[in-house]
């Protein structure tokens, strides 16, 4: 059932058929129909009686009300990101960690970037999750550097170096173009439980050329610009530790002085955001 309903609202504005539920979850029809009546029945989705499609209903808004209220720190993040996406032209996002996950919870200005979507998981590994790790203790980054597939002395020291330089800079640079960041993105999506030995082995393979790819070395890029996918910086719970993060995805070619003057931007608004 959740599942039909995190399928509607990665949809946007796209209605869906029963047709695609069916198809989209791999769902038998007899269990589709029932999933999809009690939804209706609900309030939680409505049916277009004319096309009959199906798409978010009014009951989801109580639901959302009560989210908002039990979670104003992600609340407010969203509000943020959608104030950075219009000041900085460009998408904005929040991204909390749910153990070795990370999810994105809020996605503004979707239609710069359509592959990334609020629900969308990524494991918590690198090339992802620098601006988590970054402020993480000693146990957790070598953790997180663990996960790297194909670790080497020579990316783990890499890595080392990534995280030292994010947490001095205060925020986090991944410096790819628009193409790769998407690979990336998908690559990182696939669960590796039920995948064949062989396919395994080259989402790692590829996973382990994510991680070294963008790692541009502070001060490498000045006079020139370069393509930079996304600017992260971590906004702090009441304890100090990472609760979220704030992002925004430029996906365009930008000097050092341009980055910097995003990631300032980005950091202020995250500090805001942060608990004392």
């Amino acid at each position: 059932m959740l599942d039909v309903i995190e399928l509607l609202a990665g949809a946007g504005d796209r209605r869906l058929r029963f047709s695609d539920v069916v198809s989209a979850l791999d769902l038998t029809q007899a269990t589709s129909h029932a999933i999809l009546k009690t939804l209706c029945d609900r309030g939680w989705l409505i049916r277009d009686p004319a096309d009959k499609t199906f798409a978010l209903g009014p009951g989801l808004a109580v639901v959302a009300s009560r989210t908002e209220a039990a979670r104003p720190l992600a609340h407010a993040a969203r509000i943020a990101a959608q104030e950075l996406s219009k000041e900085l032209d460009c998408a904005a996002s929040v991204v909390e960690r749910l153990d070795d996950e990370l999810v994105i919870t809020a996605f503004e200005g979707a239609g710069r970037q359509p592959a990334s979507a609020p629900g969308d998981r990524i494991r918590y590994a690198p090339p992802f999750g620098v601006a988590f790790a970054a402020w993480g203790g000693s146990d957790e980054q070598h953790s997180w550097i663990e996960r790297a597939p194909g670790l080497s002395e020579e990316l783990a020291g890499r890595l080392e170096e990534v995280l030292a330089q994010t947490r001095e800079r205060g925020y986090d640079i991944d410096w790819t173009t628009p193409d790769l960041t998407r690979a990336a993105q998908l690559v990182g999506t696939l669960s590796s439980d039920g995948l064949p030995d062989h396919v395994r082995g080259i989402t790692d393979q590829l996973l382990a050329e994510f991680a070294t790819i963008g790692l541009v070395p502070s001060g490498g890029t000045v006079g020139k610009a370069q393509p930079v996918a996304t600017i992260a910086a971590p906004v702090f719970d009441a304890d100090g530790r990472v609760a979220l993060i704030l992002s925004v995805h430029p996906l365009r070619s930008m000097t050092a002085r341009q980055v910097d003057t995003a990631g300032q931007r980005v950091r202020r608004a995250a500090d805001r955001l942060s608990r004392p």
